[in-house]
């Protein structure tokens, strides 16, 4: 039951993650390559909406990120059975949140996207995309959770397949539904969204039947414990609901960043769309490591050795900024040619690499700060992680309203607020870190 904190054994459980994380990565890069085949436009919207429905999936990362705490712990303290019933009653909860979330998306989307956005035919396709979008939320919700529980029970190998077959999936019906392949009528910017949910479904599928045919369910017997408990999941809401909102902000953010952006022009959406594409590839490497971070703090605290906490989170927040700085290093050195991947526009390309060019190197900040806030989360006091991030997020809002909605600055500059928000982020997290003030926190 007792994990290792060797970086051998913080390597075995990140790089699987790293892969289940990459995997999906290919899948949105080649979604945005063939959007960028169908124009700016579409580039552009399909940025504004894919934050959007971020913003609802996150608030299902959320969960499992509470969930992942709670469950650790339960593995740390030995008891399974626990962990069954948390698992169990967390994917009814799942559901009751993605179908909530479906009507309350239906709802709001033209409202949102109609007093927001300037130009009448952004606001059409990004409405009309997401009605299409939303119905993949309850299985992209229930995969979430098994990703926390296989990750909580220290079988992240296991990620990997489920987003391999849902980016294999995602791929082909991208190209198949968007250019009107195999007797398919083109479908364009709704197609992509057809082809998620497809990818999305296929995804829950390969998860539940890893599930079952790996015989899991024996060692964690699910079923015994069917009936929806109120008492837990008040407790659990009360330990995910802090990074529920606390995801909200963060994503809510950068959905406010991209809206400021559409009010430059088409060029700044379209580039910021890429730019946002490369950023979730640079930093696959990072977010495996503050999932492992979340996972071994909690189960360390599970099992009495508080003392080390600050030790381990420092050890895997050195692995992190390692392992990212040689993508980093690539990136730099060949960015034009990793930008004509998306759309081989010469001067799209000169117009987006000063811009990429900070993204790498916020990268490196966002490699450290991650970690150590993830280990804030790991010790199960998500309220000061909500207090953390809703600081945080301020003054980020604060630099994207003057840099970019009242200056109205270069492109570069703009996406110079990641730098702002990351290492906001690292002082407070390393801060609270510091004063011990989360010793002894029961979940």
């Amino acid at each position: 039951m007792e994990a290792s904190v060797t970086n051998k054994a913080i390597i075995k459980l990140a790089a699987p993650l790293s892969l289940a994380l990459l995997i999906p990565q290919v899948s949105f890069l080649t979604n945005t390559a063939f959007l960028g085949r169908l124009g700016e436009k579409e580039l552009g919207v399909n940025g504004i909406t894919g934050i959007f429905y971020l913003i609802l999936a996150m608030i299902g990362y959320g969960l499992g990120s509470g969930m992942q705490v709670q469950m650790a712990r339960r593995l740390g303290e030995g008891n399974k059975q626990g962990l069954a019933k948390l698992f169990s009653n967390g994917l009814m909860l799942s559901l009751v949140f993605a179908f909530g979330l479906m009507m309350l998306a239906l709802w709001l989307a033209p409202l949102i996207f109609g007093l927001s956005l300037h130009s009448a035919e952004n606001i059409f396709l990004s409405v009309d995309y997401l009605y299409i979008r939303v119905w993949g939320l309850p299985f992209l919700m229930v995969t979430q959770l098994f990703n926390a529980f296989y990750i909580s029970i220290q079988r992240s190998r296991f990620l990997i397949y489920g987003s391999l077959v849902a980016t294999l999936m995602n791929v082909f019906w991208d190209y198949t539904l968007i250019f009107g392949k195999f007797g398919f009528p083109a479908m364009g910017l709704e197609g992509a969204a057809v082809a998620a949910i497809i990818s999305e479904f296929c995804y829950f599928l390969t998860m539940l039947g890893i599930f079952y045919f790996r015989k899991i369910h024996l060692e964690y017997p699910v079923t015994k414990y069917l009936q929806f408990d109120f008492d837990l999941s008040r407790r659990t809401l009360s330990v995910a609901t802090p990074l529920i909102v606390q995801f909200l902000f963060s994503i809510g953010g950068w959905q406010i960043f991209f809206i400021f952006v559409e009010h430059l022009g088409t060029k700044e959406l379209a580039s910021s769309q890429i730019l946002r594409s490369i950023f979730g590839i640079m930093g696959i490497v990072t977010w495996a490591f503050a999932n492992a971070s979340n996972s071994m703090v909690s189960n360390m605290i599970g099992r009495g050795r508080q003392r080390e906490v600050v030790w381990l989170i420092a050890k895997i927040a050195k692995l992190s900024f390692l392992f990212s700085l040689i993508p980093c290093i690539l990136l730099l050195l060949f960015s034009s040619d990793f930008l004509s991947l998306y759309r081989d526009d010469p001067a799209l390309i000169a117009f987006a690499t000063p811009s990429l060019r900070v993204i790498v190197l916020a990268t490196l900040i966002m490699s450290v700060s991650t970690v150590i806030f993830n280990g804030v989360v790991g010790t199960g006091n998500t309220i000061i992680n909500l207090a953390m991030e809703i600081g945080c997020v301020f003054i980020y809002l604060i630099y994207c309203y003057v840099i970019i909605e009242r200056m109205h600055c270069a492109l570069w500059l703009c996406w110079g607020s990641e730098f702002v928000y990351w290492i906001s982020l690292f002082i407070a997290a390393f801060a609270y870190l510091q004063s011990g003030k989360w010793k002894g926190k029961s979940i």
